[in-house]
């Protein structure tokens, strides 16, 4: 069977975490290495790949598939490059910083026959996974609203100087807010209009870390919240349907466990603690129900699996290019939104 030959185009946090855990034990992939600029980290972990000290060096090499996990203003850049190089990408979110940007990627992709994959991975975190199942179930009847929350307690500000420094890749909306944007997308389709409330909170901040946005559709509506000053946690999901309700703490585990560097697995990886399942109540044929019920396993395993099967397979992307501009069209939106205090049509 074919071996995806893998690059990462750095090996921060995201590289270490995120990336090649999943890569290195993925059958089907090959971790070659990763551009590293100054701290030169990757073969610490995994002594037997490159560490190339350019992009050119990466573009250059045997590689079929290229992690672009770089700050997000260089996305767009590294991965038109990358495309340009005739090699596969995944592109870390935020997808890039415009709409343009996020289109003319996908266009390049698709007219050179290649596939481009948007790293929306909470999409297989167990928390959400367990949202989806209860709302497409239909146990809660026709949706009329829903919350979904990316809170922190956390204000001082990030070490990382590229998250701190007013650009066009900072701020907690193009950070926090394309997970929460991405996820509303993906479970309840793209919305009719935006109305945003974005705010700076935290002493000496220079880039956005309050969103408040409120995705309207036909019938219902969707409000999308993200702070750095919420010491008591909301359950990150509430939905309300016509026949009942559904609560969900955030318990993803993944995160955590990649960071204490435990390594994945298909067996029992992302299984939350029983004491964050989800309340459901509601009525079903006729009777009322008030339990908590089972959490789905998340695993971001299947991201990458996704991506294996679509070059090999040529089948479509687990999360695609243009979902990316979908989402970034959101984004574009409620920047417009709150600079002009009002709803924007989509």
């Amino acid at each position: 069977m074919q071996k995806i030959k893998t690059a990462l185009l750095s090996y921060g946090m995201s590289g270490k975490v995120f990336h090649a855990p999943f890569i290195a034990i993925h059958p089907r992939f090959e971790l070659v290495g990763s551009w590293e600029r100054s701290k030169k980290l990757i073969q610490e972990d995994y002594p037997t790949v490159k560490s190339y000290p350019t992009i050119e060096d990466v573009l250059a090499d045997d590689i079929d598939l290229v992690i672009v996990n770089t700050p997000v203003e260089t996305h767009y850049e590294y991965a038109k490059k990358v495309l340009e190089a005739g090699k596969h990408a995944i592109v870390e979110k935020a997808f890039t910083t415009t709409v343009a940007q996020a289109q003319e990627l996908a266009d390049l992709a698709k007219a050179k026959g290649l596939k481009l994959a948007v790293f929306q991975n909470r999409r297989w975190d167990s928390d959400f996974k367990t949202v989806q199942k209860v709302v497409k179930d239909g146990v809660l009847g026709d949706i009329v609203e829903a919350e979904f929350h990316f809170d922190r307690y956390n204000p001082s500000l990030s070490i990382k100087t590229h998250k701190e420094t007013a650009n066009s890749g900072a701020g907690i909306l193009k950070d926090l807010g394309p997970h929460l944007i991405d996820q509303a997308l993906h479970l309840f389709g793209f919305p009719k209009s935006v109305f945003a409330d974005i705010r700076t909170t935290r002493e000496n901040s220079l880039v956005d870390d309050y969103m408040d946005l409120l995705l309207y559709y036909n019938d219902f509506r969707v409000r999308l919240k993200a702070s750095f000053f919420v010491r008591e946690a909301n359950p990150a999901y509430v939905v309300h349907g016509k026949k009942g309700s559904f609560l969900k703490p955030r318990g993803d585990v993944q995160e955590d466990d990649l960071k204490l560097s435990k390594i994945p697995n298909l067996a029992c990886w992302g299984t939350e603690s029983e004491a964050l399942k989800g309340l459901l109540h509601t009525e079903i044929e006729g009777k009322i129900v008030k339990e908590k019920i089972p959490t789905f396993q998340g695993n971001y395993y299947d991201f990458f699996d996704g991506v294996y099967q679509s070059i090999t397979t040529n089948t479509v992307e687990p999360v695609t290019a243009d979902d990316g501009v979908k989402t970034m069209t959101i984004i574009e939106a409620a920047i417009a939104s709150n600079a002009q205090n009002k709803v924007i049509d989509l």
